[in-house]
């Protein structure tokens, strides 16, 4: 959640693209006086997830930052 203000969103994409990082979806959705912005990645290396996460912690006007972390159970093999 973060407070709504026209520079928000691309403030929330930069820890992404200073890191080369693209996200998967991204989405915003302004209530009142409040943002509620999503952003997702497939996968993002695990070295990357607190720099990023400390990043959009620091952000002006962001409230609160939470990171969620799904376990998809997906196996990927690769032949030898």
């Amino acid at each position: 959640m973060a407070d709504a203000a026209p520079s928000l969103l691309p403030r929330l994409l930069q820890p992404f693209a200073k890191r080369d990082l693209t996200p998967d979806s991204f989405e915003a959705r302004t209530v009142g006086d409040i943002t509620r912005v999503d952003i997702a990645m497939e996968a993002m290396p695990a070295e990357m997830v607190h720099l990023v996460e400390g990043n959009l912690s620091q952000t002006v006007g962001v409230r609160n930052v939470t990171l969620r972390k799904e376990i998809t159970g997906q196996v990927r093999r690769r032949a030898a």
